[in-house]
């Protein structure tokens, strides 16, 4: 049997293998009126399609708690009652199919109220359809970025409080698995990093103050989701601020991230998804083929939790080494399962696993 084809347990879920999707925003749900943040056809095709190819984890994209938590005017929310009847549509159809339906749920902090890529990904005024951001601290990302708010104490109870309404609507919806989004410069992680956190109160300054925010969120979202169902956190693992030049002690680092693993376990993280990256605009990073799977592994290892590998993981004997010498438990696919829906399927029969397709799809496979 290939490693990358055994199924995982997590607590009392079983995830059919180790092949899963990434979140990656569509930015394509209605931006104004009742169907604000409502998946639709769309997003059932990408996400439906990637069942009946045969990842066992589907992660929605980055699906905000609250309106002023959206990336863009077009991104995906679970605050509402709409929201999570079309969503139920989704996870009736993967479960149906084979995949674990999970749901990353997020807040867009200093990087919100922005245009769509092919719009540009400039900020948008409220005038355009954009509203004011929050942070932790009143710093932009970058140059013509506005000012943030600096959330205030109620502010950030009030955000907590709105993860922990949308992981029981996606509880609701039948998601089976909910990730914490506390990567790429978004919220969470800007508590994290001293490069965006400069608050002097019990959320800013030492270590364990800034990994406080995202262990409320974790309790939060913990009190609310089942005990035999696990929850996941997404972590950028460095800055790279190293990487551009910036003094020792600004950014994130990779030793923040395996100490913050040893927390987040004690607070019911079930397993670390590793990306990096996303605090300051115009940072490098060096990338390469699975650039970020040694950071995977140093959480895996010295955190003691599982973790998955997600970065330029493109081959299936790539992915099946990962998994098979205990770099990652999984291996997480974004720009890959867009250009090939089937990924996973064309793997198990590359590596020799079985590859039962659904009924309709047979003749393909026989």
């Amino acid at each position: 049997m290939s490693a990358l084809f055994e199924p995982l347990v997590l607590r009392s879920l079983r995830i059919p293998n180790r092949v899963w999707m990434a979140p990656m925003c569509q930015y394509s749900a209605p931006a104004a009126g009742e169907d604000t943040g409502v998946p639709g056809d769309w997003h059932f095709t990408h996400l439906a399609t990637r069942a009946v190819g045969g990842a066992g984890l589907i992660l929605t994209e980055g699906t905000a708690v609250s309106p002023g938590g959206r990336i863009t005017p077009a991104d995906l929310g679970l605050w509402n009652d709409r929201q999570q009847a079309a969503f139920h549509r989704v996870t009736r159809f993967l479960r149906a199919h084979g995949a674990v339906p999970g749901v990353q749920l997020a807040h867009a902090g200093r990087k919100a109220s922005i245009s769509p890529p092919w719009d540009g990904g400039a900020p948008l005024p409220p005038e355009r359809g954009g509203w004011r951001p929050v942070g932790p601290s009143p710093l932009p990302y970058g140059a013509g970025y506005p000012r943030p708010d600096e959330l205030s104490r109620h502010g950030i109870g009030r955000v907590v409080e709105d993860f922990a309404r949308a992981a029981r609507r996606a509880l609701a919806a039948g998601f089976e698995v909910v990730e914490v989004h506390g990567a790429h410069g978004y919220l969470i992680h800007e508590f994290l990093s001293p490069r965006t956190n400069h608050r002097r109160d019990r959320y800013g300054g030492s270590f364990d103050n800034r990994v406080r925010f995202a262990l409320e969120v974790v309790d939060a979202v913990r009190s609310v989701w089942p005990d035999g169902l696990p929850v996941f956190f997404r972590v950028s693992a460095t800055d790279w601020l190293d990487h551009a030049g910036a003094g020792a002690g600004e950014g994130w680092t990779l030793d923040d991230t395996v100490r913050l693993t040893a927390r987040l376990a004690e607070h019911g993280v079930d397993l670390v998804d590793v990306s990096s990256g996303g605090i300051a605009a115009g940072v490098g990073k060096p990338v390469a083929a699975g650039y970020q799977v040694p950071f995977a592994a140093a959480v895996r290892r010295a955190g003691g939790v599982p973790s998955a590998a997600v970065g330029l993981i493109t081959e299936p004997r790539q992915a099946e080494r990962i998994v098979a010498t205990g770099r990652a438990d999984a291996v997480l696919l974004g720009r890959q399962l867009l250009r090939d829906p089937y990924w996973p399927r064309r793997a198990a029969g590359e590596l020799g696993a079985p590859r039962e397709a659904p009924r309709p799809y047979a003749m393909g496979y026989a």
